[in-house]
């Protein structure tokens, strides 16, 4: 027989060469060094490595360490070329210092003797010309997390800290955050808490931000990065300098800051204003954080309320603007904004309806947040888009706008005439051949009925046929509590039971056995002769019922009423309860508590606030870090001559501290004394630095003009010029309170200190002061005066602020003429 020639099938040509790829004109294949390894390679790259250095072309050396580091990512394991990859550091070429770097650092824990050989060249290439090798250098000494590295690591980290450079500088910063991990003696023994304190004033951005990292994550057992007026107001007025992470690692600190006045927590918020108009929603969301954390120290009332009207506009616009999983998140915090304050949202529902592109978890809270935002001016707009949503496709999504449907009704959201509109819409929906839209439409009608028992006429016509039709169990049970609650109005209410109670074999759901036993006992005293025989079958047969405990229990309650029973009318109040809610209450399961609310605010910008749950209900207890509100006794509250200490004894040494803001406080004068007493400086961090004294001016050194003024605008701008890091904050005490803001004025007149506008507050009287000193520096000095009203103890608070040369010195001057002319007061 003729053989038969087949085509070859097989990748190689009879020839054994390999057909070319990508036949024809194409474009050649790029090689890829994520391939699979075969047989040998490795041993093939190591005779790489060892003739690495004769080999003169730069690509091809770097195609080689490539090769190692993608087998490297694929999990193969090329730890066996450890030894040859430490011969290859050696080189000036920095993308291959990178992928050596990276090499060890995966491997050196695994292998803490070889990875111990390649310390000097890391050490050497940290005093480096290049601040990239120096920095990549000592991520990866601080990468190799080997306990026995420690005394190697900390002096070139204690050097790299004082860098030029700033990378150098950002990448010392993290490392001692490993350093923290490996073994937390060192960072006392070497101070660094104490330098990155000091280096929280470094003139680059992001070192600032590490630094704040670090400092929450080391002190995070102590309740976070201890913070106080002058860290505060020092990072906030250099907010324009950090990139968004730095922003949001500055802001995380806002809400942990306790002002220290009202005053403070107006200007901290008149600093995060701008950053309203960032396109960050992190940093967006943790600015009305800051904003909701600072309005707690605040006593003007509705001031939550200004705050969410203030950020509603641009939390929309960030809101329709952004991805799917960005619209759920704002959503999340939109909803929870709703609940802390109601109505604000209200005149924005049509952000809120339905697009047909997004998820269905974005369609899913939409719907939910429709009914929190309804009002009788836009109840037809919600509620008629709310009935198309009905109709959808995605039963969940139906369910859900039936649900709010029935939530607008039982709340009276709509005002008048809403309540009946929706009631007919849902009774027209009880006849749907739609199952879960007709078993929704139920429970929702059985809900509404306790809630308005006079709309039981519209109800009551179509339970009857319903009943035959309903499908689902919840929506059955729903129709049969309506009929015993609708049985004086509904003629055939009995027999529809009836043929349940004939058929109570074939029913499953105990859910609707309960419910056919609770509404015959209601119809029983509505109508006895009807319904006493069919009672007793479905007693007989609910005592007989082992199949739930809790029918079981009713029935044999029942009977036992029934049959021991001397009073009927005993029987019939305990079966026939009231089960109405009053008009203004809630059903429990809407009461959403003050106090979790409370606590999940504390917790805004979290995923606390899309699990709807504090984070303790999904963090393991190990993991928890609680950040504690800080100062916990702030300077300028702090009694005469008592210095705000720190409680946290890992910063208790910091020598270096931010030179910001002087917060001064004069003690009570002694009356019999000519001479003044001297001032203290508070401790500017609150962390335990013993106060010095402060110079005092020379006598008749510092004189004011007589004759100066100030216009109103010329005030705000000279006012606004100066930062408010740079006012000095005094506290004078007084023996006396003056009478009113006159008696005040005249006297400072007397010193040539003048009054731009006063005012009496029912808390407190108010001054806008200032006054010039006499050339040649001409300094005009801007003050900020109040007095509190029968609060002890009585004292003036001064906020300072000097336009032109001069410091501390001639505040103090300045304080002391002053004094000299409310002398009577003080």
């Amino acid at each position: 027989m003729a053989s038969t020639a087949y085509p070859q099938t097989n990748a190689y040509s009879s020839s054994g060469v390999p057909p070319p790829q990508g036949g024809g004109g194409g474009a050649p294949v790029p090689d890829s060094y994520f391939t699979e390894s075969r047989k040998g390679e490795v041993n093939e790259l190591r005779n790489l490595l060892r003739n690495f250095a004769t080999e003169r072309d730069m690509k091809k050396k770097r195609d080689i360490i490539k090769k190692v580091i993608a087998y490297m990512t694929l999990g193969i394991d090329v730890s066996r070329l450890l030894t040859e990859m430490m011969l290859v550091i050696e080189t000036r070429d920095l993308v291959i210092k990178k992928m050596v770097y990276l090499f060890l650092s995966n491997y050196a824990t695994a292998n803490p003797e070889l990875a111990q050989m390649c310390t000097n060249t890391l050490t050497k290439d940290c005093h480096n010309e290049d601040p990239m090798v120096r920095g990549l250098a000592l991520r990866s000494l601080c990468s190799l997390r080997l306990p026995q590295m420690v005394e190697y690591v900390s002096e070139p980290l204690q050097r790299a800290l004082q860098d030029s450079h700033a990378y150098v500088r950002k990448t010392a910063v993290m490392g001692i955050l490993k350093m923290y991990h490996l073994d937390q003696d060192i960072l006392e023994q070497n101070h660094f808490v104490d330098t990155l304190y000091d280096m929280l004033r470094d003139p680059d951005a992001a070192v600032v931000t590490n630094c704040i990292l670090v400092l929450n994550e080391i002190m995070s057992k102590s309740g976070g990065m201890a913070i106080n007026r002058a860290i505060m107001l020092h990072l906030l007025n250099r907010l324009a300098e950090f990139g968004e992470f730095g922003v949001l690692a500055v802001l995380d600190l806002v809400p942990r800051y306790i002002p220290a006045n009202e005053e403070e927590g107006y200007q901290i918020m008149n600093l995060l204003d701008p950053l309203l108009r960032t396109t960050n929603a992190g940093a967006f969301m943790a600015v009305i954080f800051a904003f909701l954390s600072l309005a707690q120290n605040l006593t003007a009332d509705g001031i939550q309320r200004q705050i969410v009207m203030r950020v509603k506009a641009p939390v929309i616009t960030m809101m329709t603007g952004g991805s799917s999983e960005l619209m759920y998140c704002l959503l999340k915090h939109v909803d929870a904004l709703i609940e802390l304050c109601p109505g604000v949202f209200d005149d924005e529902y049509r952000q809120f309806y339905l697009r047909h592109h997004e998820p269905t978890s974005v369609k899913y809270l939409k719907i939910q947040i429709l009914a929190k935002i309804t009002n009788p001016s836009n109840a037809p707009d919600i509620v008629g888009e709310l009935s198309e949503c009905v109709a959808n496709t995605d039963t969940t999504l139906s369910r859900l706008s039936v649900r709010s449907l029935a939530r607008i009704a039982c709340r009276d959201l709509g005002g008048e005439g809403c309540a009946e509109n929706i009631t007919c819409r849902l009774v027209e929906m009880v006849d749907l051949d739609i199952a879960h839209v007709s078993s929704e439409a139920a429970t929702a009608l059985s809900a509404i009925l306790r809630k308005h028992s006079g709309l039981k006429e519209l109800i009551a016509p179509p339970l009857p046929r319903a009943l035959k039709y309903m499908s689902e169990s919840s929506g059955k049970a729903s129709i049969i509590y309506l009929l015993g609650e609708c049985g004086d109005i509904v003629p055939e209410a009995p027999y529809c039971l009836e043929k349940l109670i004939d058929s109570y074999d074939k029913i499953q759901s105990s859910l609707v056995k309960i419910a056919l036993l609770t509404s015959t006992m209601k119809l029983f005293f509505q109508r006895p002769p009807e319904v006493q025989r069919m009672l007793g079958r479905l007693l007989k047969k609910a005592t007989e019922d082992v199949s739930c405990q809790d029918l079981h229990d009713r029935a044999l309650l029942y009977y036992r009423l029934l049959r021991t029973g001397n009073d009927p009318m005993m029987v019939q109040n305990v079966v026939k309860t009231n089960t109405s809610i009053p008009g203004q209450c809630n059903f429990s399961e809407e009461n959403f508590d003050d106090d979790i609310r409370d606590e999940l605010m504390k917790e805004f910008n979290t995923l606390s606030i899309i699990y709807g749950t504090t984070s303790e209900n999904f963090i393991a207890e190990e993991n928890m870090v609680k950040f504690f509100r800080m100062p916990a006794e702030h300077p300028l509250d702090a009694p005469s001559g008592v210095t705000a200490v720190s409680d946290d004894a890992a910063i208790h040494n910091v020598t270096h501290q931010v030179q910001q803001t002087s917060i001064i406080e004069t003690p009570v004068s002694d009356m019999s004394s000519a001479e003044p007493h001297g001032t203290q400086v508070m401790d500017l961090l609150g962390f335990g630095a013993e106060p010095t004294p402060a110079p005092v001016a020379a006598p008749n050194a510092f004189r004011l003009i007589p004759n100066f003024s100030l216009t109103g605008d010329e005030y705000q701008t000279k006012w606004g010029a100066v930062q408010d890091a740079d006012s000095h904050v005094i506290i004078v005490p007084l023996s006396a309170q003056p009478g009113s803001t006159d008696d005040v004025e005249r006297l400072l007149e007397q010193a040539y200190i003048k009054t731009m506008a006063s005012g009496e507050l029912p808390t407190e009287f108010k001054f806008f002061l200032y006054a010039q000193e006499v050339p040649p520096t001409g300094s005009i000095l801007l003050v900020q005066a109040s007095i509190a009203k029968n609060v002890p103890p009585c004292e003036m608070l001064l906020t300072i602020k000097v336009s032109g040369p001069g410091g501390l010195e001639k505040v103090e001057a300045f304080v002391n003429i002053l004094k000299s002319a409310i002398s009577p007061y003080v």
